[in-house]
């Protein structure tokens, strides 16, 4: 677990899976591969033999690793944390069966201090899953979508039964000017970095921002991306985009649910 997480959005990390396959055009030029690559070399267990090097580069071979010495580690941690769950992975790929997910979940339920991120691409196994799994006020969940393409995520992710719902509009590859923020709470939206990051245009991310704000959901505005993020910082029309979900739209949920 990293504490001191560099992500913008949190502030620290808990992977205890390993391994991932790539699924959708977002993935391509994904950071937890090369770092997954870099972690093997450097004799870290998890990440043994979950990549390949392909053209040069290091790619998902679909492997997975259930690491269940981690299970525990945010027991550990006393103060409450913003804790992005499997930066390197996907709690919800399909070679993680429903009972190891059951047990992060258990940590999470049991760890209330803590506020937990789950993040997925894998959103039609989520909403699958949702009624096995406990979804305490301090889990969140959210989908990734890159492009129009998969806007459907987020219906998926509609008809979870998590208390907050959030979107990683990130690496944002196209224009979403047509989203439905009903029943979301929070959008990140941010441009792609590292090598061959594929460009974004501003007039994307200002379209997310201006749907969000008509819509009264949080926008976070991560980065523009590049080869050199912090080059490119994450300044939008003057100033930074920091916002996040309010405790009165998790309130909000809850009385819905209960009407």
């Amino acid at each position: 677990m990293a504490t001191n997480s560099a992500i913008e959005w949190t502030e620290a990390t808990w992977n205890p899976v390993g391994g991932c396959t790539v699924i959708s055009p977002g993935c391509t030029n994904c950071y937890a591969m090369r770092l997954a690559h870099r972690l093997e070399k450097m004799g870290q267990k998890k990440y043994a033999g979950t990549t390949r090097v392909s053209g040069g580069r290091a790619k998902w071979n679909g492997r997975i690793v259930l690491d269940r010495n981690a299970l525990d580690l945010p027991r550990k941690w006393k103060a409450g944390k913003t804790i992005f769950v499997n930066s390197m992975s996907d709690l919800f790929h399909e070679g993680v069966p429903l009972d190891f997910i059951q047990e992060v979940f258990k940590t999470m339920v049991t760890t209330p201090q803590h506020t937990y991120q789950v993040l997925t691409k894998r959103a039609e196994r989520a909403e699958a899953l949702s009624a096995a799994l406990q979804w305490p006020n301090n889990v969140w969940l959210g989908v990734s979508v890159e492009s129009e393409e998969y806007l459907w995520r987020i219906d998926c992710l509609r008809r979870t039964s998590a208390a907050i719902k959030f979107l990683s509009l990130e690496p944002l590859l196209g224009p979403l000017n047509n989203l439905n923020l009903t029943g979301i709470d929070w959008a990140i939206a941010g441009g792609e970095s590292g090598p061959g990051a594929r460009l974004m245009n501003p007039d994307w991310v200002r379209s997310i921002r201006d749907q969000c704000g008509a819509a009264n959901v949080a926008f976070h505005f991560k980065q523009w991306g590049g080869v050199n993020k912090k080059r490119a910082g994450r300044v939008l029309d003057g100033r930074t985009w920091d916002e996040f979900p309010r405790i009165s739209s998790m309130q909000r949920l809850h009385f819905e649910a209960r009407s």
